[in-house]
């Protein structure tokens, strides 16, 4: 069921500046590449927008941010629905690797509205987020506190480390 919600150009933006990783970035720019973001729908909830301030830079690792993951976490609100992207890396046996996830969070005590209009809306913002490998849908912190999930969900029992932190 579709919704009729539609993606800002801002949200599109952002996806294909995350998707696409420039080699020849100065580092200026590597710090301003975002590792994390949410999205959430406008207060007259026509739109997925960006949720403001919402976000962490790759400049914020080690500053202000020092785990990623974690921090991530702490970002999602407690209450209400949301879809994020996150730039994982990770390394398996063989190689170490990045890939972008889209993440879908329903908390349990999100309000039941939210939750549906979030729901039927998933695909809208899905459509514009071409090239996605990974997509998880989370319904409250314990399926997030712990990395193995999220390991699991990139690769299974290949991951040994996400983020740097042995799995």
């Amino acid at each position: 069921m579709a919704s009729g919600v539609k993606v800002t150009d801002e949200v599109i933006a952002v996806f294909n500046d995350m998707k696409v990783r420039k080699a020849q970035a100065n580092e200026d720019e590597k710090r301003k590449r975002k590792k994390a973001i949410l999205f959430c729908l406008s207060k007259d909830l026509k739109n997925i927008v960006l949720d403001d301030g919402k976000e962490i830079l790759l400049g914020d690792l080690g500053t202000t941010v020092q785990d990623p993951y974690q921090h991530f976490v702490k970002m999602l609100p407690a209450d209400d629905c949301r879809y994020a992207l996150y730039d994982a890396t990770y390394e398996t046996k063989e190689t170490k690797k990045e890939d972008l996830v889209f993440i879908f969070w329903a908390p349990e005590n999100a309000p039941l509205k939210s939750k549906m209009i979030y729901a039927s809306s998933k695909d809208a913002i899905k459509r514009k987020f071409e090239g996605i490998k990974h997509e998880w849908q989370v319904n409250g912190l314990e399926d997030l506190k712990d990395r193995h999930t999220l390991a699991e969900k990139l690769g299974g029992s290949s991951v040994v480390s996400l983020e740097g932190s042995p799995i």
